[in-house]
């Protein structure tokens, strides 16, 4: 059993890489593998530094920040990464720099930490979109859970967006015409429903039926109905269509 200040928990002064050591086991293959890059933003140089050694004992690329600004200010790679971040700091907040986020085309999962959190800060953190909010000291294992788990939930969030932009991108490649008699067989209208409303020849819907296909790269009009579905789902705060797990 651990005791709050442990050779087990983040406080400041323990060591992270010595207690870290050994639970290599814990953290997935793949994490440990791919160019993931945990970010943390702590204005206490030791918190950035335990947790820093405590993320690359299991073999993940970390970079610190001792502000909110400095973060903003920074140029991140194009992949998967997650945010730990204290809710306190000089300038701008976590939260507001949580808010910020928001408002880009590209979020990042947040892990909050603080050592003065109450229900109402938590409550706030994660309706905001939060991954975890953990209270100093916290346990070594929970903070790589959080970490474990705001990395897949980029990954998802991020594949999600790749392929929602490849579909956009084929859906403008279509006519105006095209999109037309698209817009009427998704909803399972024959092709003479369609030639009827749009006043041409059933043979003409044919042709414009095949470019669809072609140009959506959709092997059934099945494909196409979801295709058609994904691209009016609206996309969440966190960056994700609203139907994602």
């Amino acid at each position: 059993m651990t005791v709050p200040g442990g050779p087990d928990r983040v406080d400041g002064s323990a060591p992270a890489a010595q207690s870290a050591a050994g639970r290599g086991s814990s953290v997935s293959e793949r994490v440990r593998t791919d160019p993931a890059v945990v970010y943390v933003v702590d204005d206490e140089p030791s918190i950035r530094n335990s947790t820093k050694e405590l993320a690359e004992s299991v073999g993940l690329r970390v970079q610190t920040f001792a502000t909110a600004q400095e973060f903003l200010g920074s140029q991140r790679p194009d992949v998967p990464g997650c945010l730990v971040l204290d809710v306190r700091l000089p300038g701008l907040s976590g939260f507001d720099l949580q808010r910020e986020l928001a408002q880009t085309n590209n979020p990042v999962p947040i892990i909050f930490i603080t050592g003065h959190g109450d229900i109402p800060m938590t409550v706030q953190a994660m309706r905001a979109g939060a991954i975890e909010f953990l209270t100093k000291p916290y346990r070594h294992q929970d903070l790589l859970d959080a970490i474990t788990h705001a990395l897949e939930r980029d990954r998802s969030d991020r594949k999600q967006r790749s392929e929602l932009a490849e579909l956009r991108r084929r859906h403008e490649s279509l006519t105006p015409r095209e999109r037309e008699v698209m817009a009427f067989l998704v909803k399972g209208m024959l092709n003479k429903q369609v030639a009827a409303e749009l006043t041409m020849t059933e043979p003409t819907v044919k042709f414009h039926r095949a470019h669809v296909m072609q140009k959506m790269m959709a092997n059934s009009m099945a494909e196409l109905a979801r295709m058609a579905e994904k691209l009016m789902e609206p996309v969440t705060e966190g960056g994700s269509t609203s139907t994602s797990g």
